[in-house]
């Protein structure tokens, strides 16, 4: 059986990161790789509970700090749940956002500390990190363009706050890529999705049969 390897496809609003992690396991599947495609907030029935109180109602209805630790306590169930028995089973896991979501949205724009979010993670998931990290990289502007063609009036409290908001997510995720060169790769989201999805297979060629 082959190693498993936990993915994460991380950006902004618009990026297109659930559409690639579908076309990605579609792409692994067809070598022979068996993938699990999950995301955060959700992914497990706790924390798909959990996701629905995360990202209904109004922008102000948590603070980031609360949503820090809503989004820790889905990230536990989830890992204790579904991750870490794929991974156990063999499996590669594609997950759409994970802890550096947190880091970007709640940490770098919303002001809580970086250290609080990574200590939450180490006590609710074991501190368990992606082997790599794609960040789908989009300018902010385009990316709110396509985040408002696919939702409409049907925006998450997420997707509703300003520009400066998403400025700092973007700003955060190319802050964490530098600092982490070994497990980000960066992909260029402006491409056509079938390049970006080679791009993502590109980047993995060492694991691939």
């Amino acid at each position: 059986m082959r190693d498993a390897r936990f993915l994460s496809l991380e950006g902004g609003e618009g990026a297109g990161k659930s559409t690639q992690a579908r076309a990605l396991a579609a792409a692994l599947a067809a070598r022979g790789i068996d993938a699990v495609v999950t995301r955060e907030p959700g992914g497990s029935e706790g924390a798909e509970a959990i996701r629905a109180l995360l990202m209904q109602g109004e922008a102000t209805r948590w603070s980031a700090q609360s949503e820090a630790l809503l989004f820790a306590a889905a990230r536990a169930d989830h890992v204790e749940k579904v991750i870490r028995p794929a991974l156990a089973a063999g499996q590669w896991v594609l997950c759409d956002r994970y802890i550096d979501s947190t880091r970007a949205y709640q940490g770098v724009a919303g002001g809580v500390d970086d250290a609080a979010i990574l200590a939450l993670h180490a006590f609710g998931s074991g501190g368990l990190l992606p082997d790599r990290t794609f960040w789908l990289a989009l300018p902010e502007e385009l990316g709110a363009t396509r985040a408002a063609t696919r939702d409409g009036v049907a925006a998450d409290r997420f997707a509703r706050r300003g520009r400066d908001f998403h400025a700092a997510v973007a700003d955060a995720f190319s802050r964490f890529a530098a600092a982490e060169p070994q497990r980000f790769h960066r992909i260029d989201a402006t491409l056509p999705p079938e390049a970006v999805t080679q791009a993502m297979l590109d980047a993995l060629a060492d694991w691939l049969p």
